[in-house]
Parts: C-alpha cells; sequence; structure tokens
C-alpha cells in the first residue's frame, strides 16, 4: 500500500491550452479520495497522469517514496479500471482476470488461487466460464473490478466507472466498490462527474473546475463550508438556491435585503460574526445562498421569524418529500436571482400560481463575494477586520495598544486592519479571553474576545486555559487610511528573473589512484549574470518538463522565500535601500535589478552586498506558461 504525492503537477497542451493547473495534494495511505467536476474540468486528466497514461508537464508525482513521472505505468504499482471496462471480448471472465497475471509469469496455482478469492469476493464465482457478451453493464465491470485488484496494486485508480449502468446499478455497484474498498485496505483515487457518487463514497473530495481544484475536503466540510460559490452549487441535491443582496448590520442584528423583491429578513448578528465587515454596509453586494432543506413552507409564522413570500412555478412529487420551485414574490419573472427551491414534506396541496410563505433557517446561509464568488464567512477567516488608529508611534484597536517596530512607523491616521490570523502570536504581553477552540482541518481556530470584541488566531497546539497573552506579527499587517496603505506586508517570497543554461567545466576526478582534470558539462540557473549549479534532481525535472533543447532558450523567475537567502561573501549583487527593524526580526530591503528583494539577517548593511539563495530551497516557475517546475 502506499501514499500518492502530487506537487505543482500541470498538464498544459502544445496550443498552450492548461488542463489541469498546479494540482498540489497529499494522499494517505488506504484514503479513498474522489475527484469530481463537470466535464473539462481536468479530473480525469490528473488520473490519467497519475496512472502514467498522460504525460505530466510539469510537477512531481511520488507514488510511495518513489518519484513516478517517467516511469512506464506498469512498473508504477497501480491498477485503473476504465470506463468503458476494456475486457478482450474472445476471452472468458476467468481468463479476463487472469491475464495481467499471466503476463506477469505468476505460477499457475497462485494465478487460480488469486481469480477464485477475486470472483468470490465480487460475486461473480458463477460467470467465470462466461464471455463478456454474455453479462449485464454491472457484472462486466465486477470484472474490471476483479482484474484490477487481482494485482493487488499500492493505488486504485478508478476512471468513471459506472457512467454506463443505470440508476439502479449505479446505486448497487456504488455499495459493493465501497465494500471492496474497505475489504482490500488500498488506496483508491476515483473520477465521477457525479456528486451523488462522490459524497457517498470519498473520505475526501477533490472538487475541479476549468483545470484548477476548487476545495479538498471531507463530504460532510464539503456540504456545510463550500469554499466558494461554484462548490455550494455543485454539492448537493438539488442546487442551492443563490440571491443577489445586501446585509446592513444593525444593533446585534443584520438586516438582509434581496434584490429584485421585496423581501428583507431580520437575523442576530452572533450568526454571521466570522463574515467580512466590509460586507455589512448595507451597500456590497453578495450572493446568498440556501439549500432547499433549509427553506420550509410556512402556515402561521411569528413575527420574528425570517419568513418571505414566494411565487409557486411548478413542483416535482417525489413521494415522501415534493420539491417546489418559485420565484420570490416581487422578483422578476425567470431571474436566476429570485429563483428558489423548497423542499417540502407537509403534504400540502400546493399548486402553479399560489403564494406560500417560507421561512429560511438563517443559522445556515452562506454568503459569497460577488466579484470573487468566495465564501465572506468561511470556516477560518483570513483576516480579522478591525478599526484601528495609529497614534504617537502605537496601533491601537479593541481598546488595546501595541507600539509599532521602526519598520512600520507611519503617520498618524484612523482607518481599518486587515490582521492575518498567523500573524496573532500567543508570546505577547496582551491579555485575551478564549472563547472556543475549534479543531479545523489540522489546526486550532481560537475565538478570543478583548475588551469585549473578539478576535481570531491560528494554533497547532489545543488550548485548555481561558485565556491566553497575544502578540502581534508586524510584518503581515495591513492598515488601510482614506483608501492608502500606510502600514504594508513584507512579500514571504522573493522573485528574481533568470535563465537555465549549460556550459563547459572543469572537475578533479580520482581514477585508479590518480586525480584527473576532466572536462564536463553542467547545467545551473543564471541570474544577474551570476551562476547557480543545479542539483541532477532539479535539472531532471527541468528536461522532464521542457525537454533539453526548449529548456535553455526558456525563460524563469527563481522563486525563494525571506527566510531562504542571505547575505554572502559572493552571489548576486544587490543594493541595500532599507533596513526593516521588525523588533524580533530585522530585514534588508534590496535592489536586485529591477527587483526588489527581502533577506533576514542579524545586523545591518549598508551598500553593496552580494546574496546567495539557498538552493535546496528555491522554486523555479517557467514565464511564458506561468507553471511551477520546482
Amino acid at each position: 500500500m502506499a501514499n500518492v504525492s502530487l506537487k505543482h503537477i500541470y498538464k498544459v497542451y502544445p496550443n498552450g491550452t492548461k488542463a489541469v493547473n498546479d494540482f498540489n495534494m497529499d494522499i494517505a495511505d488506504k484514503e479513498f479520495i474522489v475527484f469530481v467536476g463537470p466535464s473539462g474540468c481536468g479530473k480525469s486528466t490528473t488520473l490519467r497522469m497519475i496512472a502514467g497514461l498522460e504525460d505530466i508537464s510539469a510537477g512531481e508525482l511520488k507514488i510511495g517514496d518513489t518519484v513516478v513521472n517517467d516511469m512506464e505505468p506498469k512498473d508504477r504499482d497501480i491498477a485503473m479500471v476504465f470506463q468503458n471496462y476494456a475486457l478482450y471480448p474472445h476471452m472468458t471472465v476467468y481468463e479476463n482476470i487472469a491475464f495481467g497475471l499471466r503476463l506477469r509469469k505468476l505460477p499457475k496455482d497462485e494465478i487460480h488461487n488469486k481469480v477464485v478469492e477475486a470472483a468470490e469476493i465480487l460475486g461473480i464465482t458463477e460467470y467465470l466460464n462466461k464471455k463478456p457478451k454474455e453479462m449485464s453493464g454491472g457484472q462486466r465491470q465486477r470484472v474490471a473490478l476483479g482484474r484490477a485488484i487481482v494485482r493487488e496494486p499500492k493505488v486504485m485508480l478508478l476512471d468513471e466507472p459506472l457512467s454506463n449502468l443505470d440508476a439502479k446499478l449505479r446505486t448497487q455497484m456504488r455499495a459493493e466498490i465501497s465494500k471492496l474498498y474497505k475489504k482490500l485496505g488500498t488506496t483508491f483515487i476515483y473520477v465521477t462527474h457525479d456528486q451523488v457518487e462522490a459524497m457517498t463514497m470519498g473520505t475526501r473530495i477533490v472538487v475541479m473546475k476549468n483545470g484548477y481544484v476548487q476545495q479538498i475536503d471531507t463530504p460532510k466540510n464539503l456540504y456545510n463550508y463550500p469554499a466558494n460559490k461554484f462548490v455550494a452549487g455543485f454539492i448537493g441535491t438539488p442546487q442551492m438556491s443563490f440571491f443577489e443582496g445586501t446585509l446592513k448590520k444593525d444593533g446585534e442584528f443584520v438586516i438582509i435585503k434581496f434584490d429584485r423583491s421585496n423581501a428583507e429578513i431580520k437575523a442576530p448578528y452572533s450568526m454571521l460574526y466570522k463574515a467580512k465587515p466590509s460586507i455589512l454596509d448595507g451597500k456590497t453586494k453578495v450572493y446568498i445562498g440556501l439549500r432547499a432543506e433549509d427553506i420550509s413552507v410556512v402556515d402561521n409564522a411569528g413575527k420574528d421569524c425570517a419568513v418571505i413570500d414566494v411565487v409557486v412555478s411548478h413542483k416535482e412529487e417525489l413521494g415522501s418529500e415534493t420539491l417546489i420551485y418559485g420565484e420570490l414574490c416581487g422578483g422578476e419573472e425567470g431571474a436566476g436571482e429570485s429563483r428558489i427551491i423548497i423542499k417540502d414534506d407537509g403534504g400540502r396541496e400546493i399548486n402553479a400560481g399560489d403564494v406560500v410563505k417560507v421561512a429560511l433557517d438563517i443559522g445556515k446561509v452562506h454568503l459569497f463575494d460577488k466579484e470573487t464568488e468566495r465564501s465572506v464567512m468561511p470556516r477560518i477567516p483570513e483576516y480579522n477586520y478591525l478599526d484601528c488608529q495609529v497614534k504617537d508611534g502605537k496601533l491601537i484597536f479593541h481598546n488595546a495598544s501595541f507600539d509599532l517596530p521602526s519598520a512600520v512607523k507611519c503617520v498618524d491616521a484612523k482607518g481599518e486592519l486587515l490582521l492575518p490570523l498567523n500573524a496573532v502570536t500567543l508570546d505577547g504581553e496582551l491579555k485575551a479571553e478564549v472563547l472556543s477552540c475549534e479543531y479545523i482541518n489540522g489546526v486550532y481556530l481560537l475565538s478570543m474576545s478583548i475588551n469585549g470584541n473578539r478576535l481570531f488566531a491560528l494554533s497547532r497546539e489545543k488550548v485548555e486555559s481561558s485565556t491566553v497573552n497575544i502578540g502581534i506579527d508586524f510584518k503581515k499587517i495591513t492598515v488601510i487610511a482614506d483608501g492608502e496603505k500606510v502600514i504594508q506586508p513584507i512579500p514571504e517570497v522573493n522573485s528574481f528573473d533568470c535563465s537555465f543554461i549549460k556550459r563547459k567545466t572543469r572537475r578533479s576526478i580520482e581514477q585508479n589512484g590518480k586525480v584527473k582534470n576532466k572536462k564536463m558539462i553542467e547545467f545551473g540557473f543564471l541570474t544577474e549574470d551570476v551562476f547557480f549549479a543545479a542539483s541532477d534532481e532539479a535539472a531532471q525535472k527541468i528536461f522532464s518538463a521542457l525537454g533539453v533543447k526548449k529548456a535553455v532558450t526558456s525563460q524563469f523567475k527563481m522563486e525563494c522565500g525571506i527566510y531562504d537567502i542571505s547575505v554572502s561573501d559572493s552571489g548576486i549583487p544587490a543594493c541595500v535601500n532599507r533596513i526593516l527593524d521588525y523588533g524580533k526580526d530585522i530585514f534588508l530591503k534590496c535592489a536586485v535589478g529591477e527587483n526588489t528583494v527581502y533577506v533576514k539577517t542579524d545586523k545591518e548593511y549598508v551598500g553593496d552586498i552580494f546574496l546567495a539563495p539557498d538552493m535546496d530551497k528555491i522554486g523555479i516557475a517557467e514565464s511564458e506558461r506561468d507553471i511551477k517546475i520546482i
């Protein structure tokens, strides 16, 4: 069994089309991962790159501890089940299952035992002497599964294996594959366009669109905490209803107004405390999303309920429940932003044209930015958005004061502080009350109170105490006053223009007890006329992505973190423009050609210096196609 690692995986076709764009994921041993998305999103292409049936344009693919980019499919120890079964029609079921084992020249007894065992697991023992044409679609798919599992592969790949089956068979085979996964205890990677299959089978799901990963999470988290409008609309049946509108904070409540209708509701602010404050101005447009099960028809609604009027357009009777489709009263007929889907199990007699009152569960509302379509109330907020003041060299917010280090001192101003959660440290002097500590995807989200105001932070460890002392990492903060950024964060990554070249060199090599000076070819990166030798691994990644000829004619960006470059006696020539003292850390702001570079240092420098990046930690991106290769 094995884990699978995908680092900066790209698939770029000769015409420049990116089928898969910067795919990054670590798949643990024995996970059941599902790739889901609409046709053309890149899910099957990604699976085929894992299988070795498609070349990888750039990136690193590992199965276990082995890089398999250039390894033949037969050597990757994977098995694949295709959409069209791919059975040999002239062979019996027994021969189809045994075929791969015979190619590997296993003993006959071992082959027989494996075939019989697989047939018993899949319930096709009685069909071993039949040919595929004598079997139903579901039975053929079981044969294809049997042929895969007898190989006992490290990774099982399944490319839409149920799409050719009818609805009843699909449901049956979903259960069979899930049982097979638990019995085999191997890593499964499954591709489907059916979100029901994804939700019912996967331990984690990768949602893709247009070659980009939209979100990776468990089925439950995807459903409850979609990262953007696409994920929210794609996951869940029936589709989530979306409305355009605005939100206005009014004391302890938020007034939600729906565009293209006269609908208006009031929700407690406590339900929306993670929302970005700037969207609560009553002007900023957002998408308001609600699932059908969170909308219900009501006969008598209390005055405090979130109730709106809906004109029924049609309904779908599903036996135990009814789906009611309609438009918000006052909305434009056929306008997508006023359509609504309601799930009703009350057995009411409702007809087209009726006006019904429906109650909205505002605790289940989803809000998305109108421009980016990203969630504006995510499970883990990106920033604390805080009103602040800079006065006399101090940063003041929540009635708390912090001395500004010299690197970020500015004129007195009032504005908004964008404080990233990872910029709130748990080693400062300001005391905060811990309200909650929620474990989310590998980190703990701390909700704290400072002088009665809420503040979020992240922690790798669970915080058990009721109070903590917090500080601020000033390298990461932004302060905006009158539309201008008066304090900006330091970039986390430096970027240099560079080229990949080969050059002739001489190297001393010991042979037969004698030291000889031999001519050799060396590959490396040239930036600002300074050569940095490339490791064999780095050179191989460049060649794999571009080929030798194109590699030495392409333009690249060399990227390194601000902690991964240092002042040296030789290297890239730079000129120190400014010394940035953040209190705990000192950085140099340097000019390198037309680029600005930041370097952590233990002492102050002035004038011309040399910089040396840590070549084991650099990243390389090809400029033309904008793909990360290392």
